[in-house]
């Protein structure tokens, strides 16, 4: 594929240049050689570096921009906040308006990124975004410059959905990653797979009962930091690859492989230091993760999406499901939307030809909106 690659770093309202130099705000965009599109995408994540993303490439090879975006928490999972990544997304969007000449702007929300950049399409449709405890809501957020298309990638519900949906809810102590209810396990064979009814369904309650102590912890644990003179800490939250439809293909049937998850065997990865939300500050498990006081929940900010939306699910993915796609389709407030599945894993490796296909539907769907490159 023949592509242009340029270097962008930016500061935004809310984030000045490091002291050893770097912006805060970084990402390639990716062009067709000696054009300036018209149309442009930009994809972003809550932490997973997307300034290489596998479609940026693609994108430019039929003609459109492609910005892979990060925000200041690139890699900084354990501080985000979700107004301040909204600030730095919209430093991006500035980008392509201003500086690359871009006249249309496709938001891709990729994986985790669904919920992140759906949050962005709804705070610059219809303000909503409060802030998070303790904190001061920054102007800027008030001021994003609203996309005109938004597409859904193999995403995740939001943030604290896929959370609660693949946390461990056996362990009985959450600062020993080994202290387990065995009745409770996911991994205790007297239990499944496949999994009961009756199983399936307290498991599920025992997951947001988990999710809740640890918000109503860090909660209680920010007012104690108060008292004494400290403003947020840090902890550690353990086994995240817990989702019973990791190993029982019979629930949410797909095209996947059983007892496969992104990071290979379900147990393995669960017993390891390696899962989603491994370290926080309070303040973050409250923005990022807390199904109590999030704004990271999908939901909410789809239903203020009001451009036309595509939703595209791959039947292969391991960790986003055939009724997750139909949620953020559902959940979409634009009567202009569709949903489709095809065949893949979720980053599109394989079958061969899975991240042409993508981009050529994509970029179909696109055309029969009017829009070209």
């Amino acid at each position: 594929m023949t592509f242009t690659r340029e270097f962008v770093s930016l500061t935004s309202a809310t984030s000045a240049r490091n002291g050893a130099g770097f912006m805060p705000c970084q990402g390639l965009y990716y062009a067709p050689p000696g054009t300036r599109p018209k149309t442009a995408f930009i994809a972003t994540h809550y932490n997973v570096d997307f300034s290489e993303h596998y479609l940026g490439e693609y994108m430019a090879a039929r003609g459109f921009g492609f910005l892979g975006w990060n925000t200041r928490f690139r890699g900084a999972e354990a501080f985000f906040l979700l107004e301040h990544a909204l600030i730095d997304i919209g430093a991006g969007v500035r980008w392509l308006r201003e500086q690359a000449g871009v006249e249309t702007v496709v938001l891709i929300g990729n994986s985790g990124g669904g919920s992140l950049m759906g949050a962005y399409q709804s705070q610059a449709t219809t303000p909503n975004i409060r802030a998070t405890r303790g904190l001061k809501l920054p102007d800027a957020v008030h001021s994003l410059s609203k996309c005109d298309y938004y597409v859904s990638l193999n995403a995740h519900s939001g943030r604290p959905e896929v959370l609660t949906d693949w946390m461990d809810p056996a362990i009985t102590d959450e600062t020993d990653p080994a202290s387990t209810d065995w009745s409770l396990s996911m991994y205790n064979p007297d239990n499944g797979p496949a999994y009961s009814e009756d199983f399936v369904r307290r498991y599920r309650a025992a997951q947001q009962a988990r999710n809740d102590r640890i918000t109503d912890w860090a909660i209680a644990e920010l007012a104690r930091m108060e008292t004494l003179g400290m403003t947020d800490r840090a902890f550690n939250m353990y086994r995240t690859w817990a989702d019973p439809r990791l190993m029982d293909a019979t629930l949410d049937p797909s095209d996947r492989r059983e007892r496969l998850c992104y990071r290979g065997d379900p147990k393995t990865a669960n017993y390891s230091p390696g899962g989603i939300g491994l370290t926080n500050t309070c303040r973050t498990w409250l923005s990022m993760w807390s199904l109590k006081e999030s704004q990271c929940r999908g939901a909410p900010h789809l239903a203020r999406i009001d451009v036309p939306a595509l939703v595209i699910q791959s039947m292969a993915d391991t960790g986003v499901f055939p009724t997750d796609a139909r949620a953020i389709f559902d959940a979409l407030g634009t009567p202009k939307k569709r949903l489709e599945f095809m065949a893949g894993d979720h980053y599109l490796t394989e079958p061969d030809g899975a991240r042409d296909e993508a981009s050529d539907r994509i970029v179909g769907w696109l055309g029969e909106q009017g829009v070209r490159a």
